[in-house]
């Protein structure tokens, strides 16, 4: 075996094991992601649905107020 070729196999040999690597770690970042997300999704949904920290009818006043553009001081005036 020439010289030449030894070293291509040892590079494409370390190539396939460093994409390997970096293929593996990229995967488990997805998953801790997709866990994050849904813890993230479960604590909002207790949140706004379970009575916790935002309460719907409190969201659909602030809404209410955004969208007819009205100023806090001169909301509930006439």
């Amino acid at each position: 075996m020439d010289t030449a070729q030894k070293v291509l196999t040892f590079v494409a040999i370390s190539l396939t094991v460093l994409f390997l690597v970096v293929g593996l770690q990229v995967f488990l970042i997805i998953l801790d992601l997709r866990k994050a997300i849904k813890r993230l999704n479960a604590i909002l949904e207790d949140a706004i649905l379970g009575g916790g920290l935002i309460r719907p009818d409190k969201l659909t006043g602030v809404l209410e107020m955004l969208r007819k553009s009205k100023k806090i001081e001169s909301h509930g005036e006439i």
